[in-house]
């Protein structure tokens, strides 16, 4: 039986949690989630990896475990959530490792990425977006028009988006058997984020997404460049990042494994774990011995 620890470190005067298992001196993968959940969302995937992988999966600030400031007392940018997860893994003294993205995971990778070139060993974007092909018009329009004048109609938009119904909604979209996605993911995801202040804390998120794209044309710079080994896996049934997103990657890595999941969604790892766990082993595996 693998051994998941469960533990907590002092960052930049917040306490991050964070989920660790595999032997110390195997290859770390670092795995980033996505909005609205934690490193819960890797509780399955951890134990997959954890025999052949160091794993380190945290919770970003504001989310699961994690401290959750207050929006007014903590400047909740992704700018910010990075420079969290950097000195987190500084503090845990890993200078090498993969990198696993889904969903707001995505961000603060690519900007890990960019800051430190030389830490990433590989990347597995799993609904992940780095370009502007994966997002779905009719679920990101009205998120760019409320980066763009956060009025309280459009914010009004926004707090739909936070209610459990809409959680619901983004674990079992797309997905060809729902019955396998266990309900305490969006009623644990939807108890969190309606912490006091949780709902300022995922509007100023929701704001700050707008920053993403700018950024895209130095992170495709920094793939030509490094020619980081990179798996693109993705529920191909996602309304949030369609497969587009996925296939975009080849432009820029055009050795880049690209796989669309039929019958996954956004949440690939609730209906699809062997799927997507055996993708990563093999892909791991296969780096150089270097990496």
């Amino acid at each position: 039986m693998v051994e998941v620890r469960h533990r907590h470190a002092s960052v930049l005067g917040h306490r991050v949690f964070y989920r660790e298992a595999g032997p110390a001196d195997a290859p770390t993968v670092v795995l980033l989630h996505g909005f609205p959940t934690s490193s819960r969302m890797f509780r399955r995937l951890i134990p997959a990896l954890a025999d052949r992988f160091h794993v380190i999966a945290p919770d970003h600030l504001g989310f699961g475990q994690s401290d959750t400031p207050p929006a007014d007392a903590f400047d909740y940018t992704f700018d910010a959530l990075t420079d969290v997860t950097a000195a987190l893994l500084a503090e845990l003294g890993l200078t090498r490792y993969a990198l696993y993205v889904q969903d707001y995971g995505a961000p603060g990778g690519w900007r890990l990425a960019l800051r430190q070139p030389q830490a990433i060993t590989a990347i597995v974007s799993q609904n992940g977006n780095g370009y502007d092909d994966g997002f779905v018009p009719d679920f990101w329009a009205p998120i760019w028009a409320y980066a763009q004048s956060p009025t309280a109609s459009a914010e009004a938009g926004m707090r739909a988006g936070l209610t459990e119904e809409a959680i619901r909604w983004q674990y079992l979209h797309g997905v060809a058997e729902p019955e396998l996605v266990d309900p305490d993911t969006w009623a644990t995801d939807h108890r969190e984020i309606s912490r006091p202040g949780g709902d300022q804390i995922q509007l100023a998120l929701i704001r700050d997404y707008a920053t993403n794209p700018p950024l895209y044309p130095k992170l495709h710079a920094y793939f030509r460049a490094s020619r980081v080994p990179l798996l693109a896996i993705w529920g191909a049934e996602d309304e949030i990042f369609g497969p587009d997103g996925a296939r975009a990657f080849a432009r820029d890595l055009p050795e880049a494994r690209v796989q669309l999941v039929p019958g996954g969604g956004h949440f690939l790892l609730e209906s699809h774990l062997d799927t997507v766990a055996g993708a990563m082993r093999t892909f791991l595996a296969e780096l150089p011995a270097a990496a």
